[in-house]
């Protein structure tokens, strides 16, 4: 029998954590028609639009840390919403690429805006963005994000069913 920690983990905090900070984000963007994945798709690609990139699925997929089917997924509901255009990639016939349209770089505008001023207000706490203790934050996040995932524990002789 395991005892029960007095205090909550650190896993714990960082799932408690990851699912206000979505609710959070769901509620903000949901005036401009989005939920919080559609929002991360969108705004992934108004950024990398900037910058003259028309990414693949997969690349979007990798860059959002969203798994490839669900990206996919997403990008057919925003396309049916007209935000967004997935067309064939002319160097690989198999990949899709996608691209804002107008009127999904006008929601990821104003998006990210609402997005960034959520933001400001979940980090005030921690002084607000910019600062040294949320720079400190963001560090120790990105140390996490950056660790690979564990192997999988070999079952032991304890969780394994008996086999008589």
């Amino acid at each position: 029998m395991s005892k029960a920690s007095p205090e909550p983990t650190p896993g714990y905090l960082v799932w408690r954590l990851a699912n206000k900070w979505r609710v959070a984000v769901d509620r903000a963007v949901g005036p401009l028609g989005l939920t919080h994945a559609q929002y991360v798709v969108v705004a992934s690609l108004y950024g990398m639009g900037r910058s003259g990139e028309r990414p693949s699925q997969r690349r979007l997929a990798d860059h959002t840390g969203l798994e490839a089917l669900y990206v996919s997924k997403l990008a057919r509901v925003l396309e049916s919403s007209g935000l967004l255009a997935r067309t064939r990639d002319p160097r690989d016939p198999r990949a899709v690429q996608l691209a804002l349209t107008e009127e999904g770089e006008d929601i990821a505008r104003r998006a990210v805006d609402v997005v960034q001023e959520l933001h400001r207000r979940l980090l005030e706490p921690l002084g607000g963005p910019g600062t040294a203790r949320t720079r400190a934050f963001t560090d120790e996040l990105t140390t996490l994000l950056g660790t690979p995932l564990a192997p999988p524990v070999p079952h032991d002789q304890s969780t394994q069913r008996s086999r008589s």
